[in-house]
């Protein structure tokens, strides 16, 4: 697995999940359709590596963690 190739489209993906809860909100399906969607693909195109797994699980938390900490600000 090219590890470097893998973590430089993780970064990316981060910048686009910024995008998109600019564009939609934390608070949407359209959101969290989205982050589903793209890690899934993330995860296909790495057929599946556990490491890609775990990574994917991993910025899942840690994106519930970022909307839990939004909603009690509010």
């Amino acid at each position: 697995m090219d590890y470097k190739s893998f973590y430089a489209e993780v970064a990316d993906w981060i910048m686009q999940v910024n995008q998109v809860a600019v564009q939609h909100g934390m608070d949407s399906t359209e959101f969290w359709n989205w982050v589903s969607r793209s890690m899934g693909e993330i995860a296909n195109k790495y057929n599946n590596n556990k490491l890609v797994q775990k990574q994917m699980v991993m910025l899942f938390s840690w994106l519930e963690d970022v909307y839990a900490e939004t909603k009690k600000r509010k």
